[in-house]
């Protein structure tokens, strides 16, 4: 076990152990003096949080030149908008960690007639403080492979919660849920996913996808535009969404950031809207859904 990944569990570890003391000075008389028992594990929990977020950074942080964008095909198709674009900013999430150096979120944003309000749910400052997920046009969309590659990791066993997308949404996904996930763990972070070996030093990440959603698993073969699963609001999120993103190795607690360019796309900026055609299959005629079947 490598030192990055035996720190964060020490941290787990001792947070359960502060738990359990601080109840413990509630429930019953501990013995020794109260610094030994809270003071004391508080500050163990503490070093190893700044050790965790030190080896988190520095692994995740690019080495050298970066690579050159590495072109693959997008993972949807339809209309949808850039939010944490890395053509504005890197790292586009703010920080290197958990392999997102470049990575993107795209929500759903299909056009409406004239006149007739958008099909997203808008941010709300006051009400409703959540939504359902169906009130987002993202929310089950197919999920399409990028390119030829090979299923490293398939999960699809966590729920797709309430929407975030209100002041109060956000404020309890930043001050709690958030905590709560990171100190869970990154599966808890990334949600329902995919991580697809791509060859080359090089994986494909699909986060947040929708609860028992997924059509492929471990080990398969995949080819590029065949379904792989459906957006879903899993993880650490405020409404459905994709969250896309290439890095160096299958572990994304310890791998780096690569670029990528969607073919013919290219890397759609933060805000901006973009339109993805059927692949050429489905023009065709074989309905996604089949895709999988075949495969």
């Amino acid at each position: 076990m490598s030192v990055r990944t035996a720190v964060p569990i020490a941290m787990r570890l001792s947070w359960l152990v502060l738990f359990a003391l601080v109840i413990g000075e509630f429930v019953t008389d501990l013995p020794g003096p109260g610094w030994a028992t809270t003071v004391l594990p508080a500050t163990v929990v503490f070093a190893l949080m700044v050790a965790t977020t030190v080896l988190q950074v520095g692994a995740a942080a690019p080495q050298g030149e970066p690579r050159p964008p590495v072109e693959v095909d997008p993972p949807v198709t339809g209309r949808w908008t850039a939010l944490n674009s890395p053509a504005d900013k890197t790292p586009s999430h703010g920080t290197h960690v958990y392999g997102q150096t470049y990575a993107i979120d795209i929500v759903a944003d299909p056009e409406t007639g004239e006149g007739e309000p958008p099909a997203r749910p808008a941010f709300r400052w006051l009400w409703p403080f959540f939504r359902r997920n169906g009130a987002f046009p993202a929310f089950g969309v197919p999920l399409l492979a990028v390119a030829y590659a090979t299923v490293v990791k398939a999960s699809d066993g966590q729920r797709d919660h309430l929407s975030r997308n209100s002041l109060a949404g956000v404020i309890y996904l930043m001050v709690i849920e958030g905590n709560v996930r990171s100190f869970a763990g990154t599966r808890r972070i990334i949600g329902n996913h995919v991580i697809l070996d791509l060859g080359g030093g090089t994986y494909a990440v699909y986060a947040h996808v929708q609860r028992g959603s997924l059509r492929v698993k471990a080990g398969e073969t995949v080819r590029a535009g065949q379904l792989l699963g459906r957006v879903g609001n899993s993880g650490n999120t405020t409404e459905p969404h994709l969250h896309f993103q290439l890095m160096d190795g299958p572990d994304l607690d310890n791998a780096r950031g690569v670029p990528f360019t969607w073919r013919g796309v290219g890397v759609p900026a933060n805000k901006e809207t973009f339109t993805v055609g059927e692949p050429a299959e489905v023009q065709a005629g074989t309905p996604a859904g089949e895709r999988a079947a075949e495969a």
